[in-house]
């Protein structure tokens, strides 16, 4: 399984990006998805996750209320919309996919993208 992560890039504070990650799996919709996300000298955190099929999902504190995730299994695609960007919200984005259900420990997942940049200027 190979995920690929775009959609990165540099924003002003309040703007918005959509990042997007294709996953190359035979039944997507077996894999539960999660996104996350590391900043400079930070340890590794979870932002999003949604299961197979999309009925279950769970934000972080951090970004409820201004992140959406959703995915595409036509496409295998997961998306994770960003609104109201802070600069708190600086860091590498990873997608990851692991079969079964989503979780937030980043332990508990197999397969991982090469992460896509967001960088939030005040």
């Amino acid at each position: 399984v190979q995920l690929q992560a775009s959609g990165g890039g540099r924003v002003q504070a309040g703007g918005s990006l959509t990042l997007s990650c294709v996953v190359s799996a035979r039944t997507f919709s077996r894999y539960g998805m999660g996104w996350f996300r590391q900043a400079p000298g930070k340890e590794r955190e979870f932002a999003a996750i949604i299961s197979g099929r999309g009925t279950n999902i769970f934000y972080a504190d951090s970004v409820k209320g201004r992140f959406t995730i959703a995915r595409n299994n036509a496409k295998n695609t997961v998306y994770l919309q960003m609104n109201s960007l802070k600069p708190d919200d600086t860091a590498a984005y990873y997608c990851a996919a692991r079969e079964g259900l989503p979780k937030i420990d980043a332990y508990e997942y197999d397969f991982w993208g090469q992460g896509t940049l967001v960088t939030v200027s005040s």
